[in-house]
């Protein structure tokens, strides 16, 4: 569980009742029923329109990602592709074959086992990397709907104002309720903003730092792969993965993968 988003979401819809209080704002007067369903359900069918409907649907557990940590592993992939290369220089790249089915990581077993069937290094990159980018297209697909729903809701939040001053407008001969009526119609202003500055913003900048950690374990596993390919000595290899981890990771391993 990612405790730094439930702290986010509840420490800023604190900060932002603490903001009326003590402003003198009622909280009832920010309530409204009607702004909620303009500036939420408005925006979010929006997206029905500019994305299919079985993204549209599976947006909430892409959504939900942000409220875990991910584990990818990296320390796990840096001592067992030392221990791989180790094997491999000892007793040959076709003793890897034995292995291969116990490893977890679909994606260093698959390029594992484009080494140990012969396959040129170049060719072992072009697949690997090609497969990497096809992630990385899958996964921004879904951060760009996390954006396009940050900036619908702004849009429905000045949507929501103009037909609230619209109905003031209208009414225009009482006088005691100009206030009040103007006040109800800036509300959907504001949801508009909270929603994009304080939900699907943060939401989309967390996918995408989540993104950046799984593309550079990818980026690792394939310079792992293709340095057994090559026959790198173990400790070069070590070294090489190394340089991906940041430095608390890394110093915890080090000693070990670097061993003589």
């Amino acid at each position: 569980m990612d405790i730094a988003t439930i702290i986010g979401i509840v420490g800023g819809a604190a900060m932002m009742l603490m903001s009326a209080m003590t402003s003198g704002t009622p909280l009832g007067a920010i309530i409204d029923i009607p702004s909620v369903f303009m500036t939420v359900g408005g925006s979010y069918f929006a997206l029905w329109i500019c994305a299919p409907m079985k993204k549209a649907l599976g947006l909430f557990g892409v959504i939900g990602k942000t409220f875990k940590i991910p584990n990818f592993g990296e320390q796990a992939i840096v001592q067992n592709m030392v221990a791989l290369s180790e094997k491999a220089r000892r007793e040959g790249i076709l003793a890897l074959e034995e292995g291969l089915e116990d490893l977890d990581d679909p994606f260093m077993k698959s390029g594992l086992r484009l080494v140990v069937d012969g396959t040129d290094g170049n060719v072992i990159r072009t697949i690997m990397e090609n497969e990497l980018n096809q992630m990385e297209a899958r996964h921004f697909d879904w951060i760009n709907i996390v954006n396009q729903w940050a900036g619908f809701a702004p849009g429905f939040g000045m949507m929501g104002t103009v037909l609230g001053l619209i109905g003031m407008l209208q009414n225009l001969e009482d006088k005691s309720s100009l206030g009040p009526n103007m006040a109800v119609a800036l509300i959907t202003t504001l949801y508009g903003s909270m929603l994009a500055n304080w939900l699907f913003s943060p939401f989309a900048q967390k996918l995408t730092a989540q993104h950046n950690n799984e593309s550079k374990v990818k980026e690792m596993v394939i310079e792992g792969v293709l340095s057994i390919q090559a026959g790198d000595n173990p400790r070069i290899l070590a070294m090489k993965l190394l340089t991906y981890l940041d430095p608390v990771t890394r110093k915890a391993i080090e000693a070990d993968v670097l061993k003589d």
